[in-house]
């Protein structure tokens, strides 16, 4: 443990300070994560209100991002929709990292039978698409924000598996492993306290890139109508609204795709940022 302390402190932030791509996008989710908190001090209007006076309205002083075909403020429901997609993308891959990590520290401490049968499954999972699993399952599903979480969780966690089973493989065969099972610590202990510490950074990498991801499902399934409904605000249905407008009101589709492009985008530098500090064979 000391020395992965040193390790973070003399390598990891004076790589991860040194990408100026990866910094800007952890300081966007840092800002992304404050405006989904406070989204209910932040907001100009109530994101429901209706106003059949300001349909449509192109964006103004009093609107800035418009109104949408119900003359509901667009920038309010946009900073709302922050909310709900955050709240996807954390639980959503906070379910798949557990599962992914649990399946993979045990695939790879016990190896044999057990590694062979897990790993098959593994690799039954990965044959399906992962999008058209999830809109399969959905479909038979009552559309909920809750569902939509834990489909993409239970569909998404083959990869974080398979990179923890890579990790504890190789940090089974080490002294240290040795020296605790010379001194009687059970398997449990072995894997949670001393294996797992030392496999969890390809995970904080696998959960950085997969909440972009899971945003990025969140909101194809809402455009799709089967994701969240309204009057529930996400960038996917507020998209949905606009595709029928978009000849005439082109704001309604500009800035929740400008929302999730640049959410997706943030979460994908730091993750790749993150990785580069952890990999010792980047130079820098």
């Amino acid at each position: 443990m000391d020395f992965k302390h040193s390790y973070l402190n003399s390598v990891f932030w004076p790589r991860l300070k040194n990408n100026r791509l990866a910094l800007g996008g952890g300081s966007v989710v840092l800002v992304l994560l404050v405006i989904s908190l406070l989204a209910p001090l932040i907001a100009p209007y109530d994101p429901s209100a209706i106003d059949a006076w300001k349909v449509l309205s192109p964006p103004s002083w009093q609107h800035w991002f418009g109104t949408d075909e119900l003359g509901r403020d667009v920038l309010s429901r946009v900073l709302f929709g922050a909310r709900v997609s955050l709240k996807v993308g954390f639980v959503a891959v906070g379910i798949a990292v557990s599962i992914g990590t649990i399946i993979g520290l045990i695939s790879g401490y016990y190896s044999g039978i057990v590694d062979a049968a897990l790993m098959r499954v593994v690799d039954i999972m990965l044959c399906f698409p992962a999008f058209f699993l999830i809109l399969a399952i959905i479909t038979f599903l009552e559309p909920s924000i809750w569902y939509i979480m834990m489909v993409i969780g239970l569909t998404g966690w083959m990869g974080v598996a398979r990179l923890v089973r890579a990790e504890t493989l190789s940090i089974r065969e080490m002294d240290y492993i040795l020296a605790a099972r010379c001194i009687g610590c059970s398997n449990s202990r072995i894997i949670f306290r001393h294996i797992f510490p030392n496999a969890v950074s390809p995970v904080l990498v696998s959960a950085t890139l997969g909440i972009a991801g899971a945003i990025l499902t969140e909101s194809a399934l809402s455009f799709l109508g089967i994701g969240v409904q309204p009057p529930t605000p996400s960038w996917g249905n507020i998209l949905t609204s606009g595709k029928d407008y978009i000849e005439f009101a082109w704001w309604l589709s500009l800035f929740p795709g400008l929302a999730i492009l640049i959410t997706v985008l943030s979460y994908n530098l730091l993750g790749e940022g993150i990785r580069d500090a952890l990999d010792p064979r980047v130079k820098r």
